[in-house]
């Protein structure tokens, strides 16, 4: 009698396409945050310039973001850090979503996505009112990810004031018992 063995599931983990297992964890000011400068450096390198206000957030970020009130996200696939995000505290429970940034290798695979449901969870989950963000037309898979979230444009004059010069698109996102 001749038996069959069934085929092993395909383990997705080792599929190109498939996004890798990853955890997102929050940064604490005595972290090492080299991770969350090099994840920036990269893509604003790409399309832009490094401004004054990049180089303060990137080099001090505890300074400039987690003990004022701010937090940072960082995904990892096992012990490479591939992601991250920032939520920066304005006034009245606005926070700005900042520093944005995945891995080159990883981009288009739904990390992006990922974070930024998480960074929305966490600012609903500390009571911020809403969210505002930057970005650019030249990054139009960005923009069309937080289109796809909920973030709608608004008219720059309407957001509490911007130090990037790249940025062109604004976009805000209300959090309120209303807005769910």
């Amino acid at each position: 009698m001749h038996m069959t063995h069934p085929k092993s599931p395909i383990d997705s983990r080792n599929s190109p396409s498939a996004p890798p297992v990853i955890e997102i964890r929050s940064l604490t000011p005595g972290d090492d945050a080299t991770a969350f400068r090099t994840l920036n450096e990269e893509w604003i390198t790409r399309y832009f310039t490094l401004e004054a206000k990049d180089r303060e957030t990137l080099n001090h970020p505890a300074q400039s973001i987690l003990l004022k009130g701010g937090h940072i996200f960082m995904a990892y696939a096992g012990a490479e850090a591939v992601g991250c995000v920032a939520l920066i505290p304005m006034q009245n429970g606005v926070y700005e979503l900042s520093k944005m940034a995945v891995s080159p290798h990883l981009r288009g695979r739904g990390l992006g996505r990922r974070l930024l449901h998480h960074v929305i969870a966490q600012a609903r989950s500390i009571g911020a009112s809403s969210l505002f963000l930057g970005s650019n037309t030249r990054l139009k898979d960005a923009v069309h990810l937080y289109e796809s979230v909920g973030f709608r444009h608004v008219k720059r004059e309407t957001l509490p004031p911007m130090p990037y010069s790249r940025a062109d698109v604004f976009m805000e996102m209300p959090l309120g018992p209303d807005s769910q």
